[in-house]
């Protein structure tokens, strides 16, 4: 197994450690910002799941790079990606500072365009990531990361920087969907006469 897809494998691994840190309360201590409070399990949480965000980046770089695209990476990377982000966003449900519906469409969405990049494997082509859809996976990073940390230190100054980030990515989760499928009904067309 080569670095990229041990780097991908990492990513998977720390999904439950996010959740273990965001759902089992230890009683680990917690910051205080005026009126903003923040247990130190959810900021471990937070860190471990930007950690685990930035990797991958790092993991398609260096198989591009070292031109270690394998497909194992490419199945195991967007596995990791829509892993990471369902069990954010269902943890974040669970804890009550996401209404389900949020989470819905925006998983919905990130399984809808897999399975479109699957046909169109099947039929040979591969559809690469559009700028819209990087923007969308860096602000719901961002919106994940800020409900993580419950709105802190942003709750100290009675800013909901969360939630103007989670309409944000919702808004634009939504746009880059229906971006990849207008840009590639081609593929769902000729899929359709086979």
């Amino acid at each position: 197994m080569n670095l990229a897809n041990k780097i991908t494998l990492a990513r998977i691994f720390l999904v439950p450690v996010v959740m273990v840190f965001l759902l089992l309360k230890f009683d680990l201590g917690q910051f205080r910002l005026g009126e903003g409070v923040i247990t130190i399990t959810e900021m471990i949480a937070t860190l471990v799941f930007i950690l685990a965000a930035v990797t991958d980046g790092l993991d398609g770089y260096i198989a591009r790079k070292r031109k270690l695209v394998t497909n194992l990476g490419k199945f195991l990377d967007p596995l990791a990606d829509k892993l990471l982000i369902s069990a954010a966003l269902i943890s974040l449900v669970e804890m009550q500072r996401l209404d389900a519906w949020i989470a819905i469409v925006i998983i919905s969405r990130e399984f809808s365009v897999t399975g479109l990049r699957l046909v169109a494997a099947a039929e040979g082509k591969v559809i690469a990531a559009s700028a819209l859809g990087k923007l969308k996976t860096i602000v719901q990073i961002i919106a994940i990361a800020a409900l993580m940390l419950n709105n802190f230190p942003f709750s100290s100054i009675s800013f909901p920087f969360s939630q103007i980030f989670i309409w944000l990515a919702v808004i634009i989760t939504i746009l880059s969907g229906v971006d990849y499928f207008l840009k590639n009904k081609n593929v769902i067309r000729f899929s359709k006469s086979r």
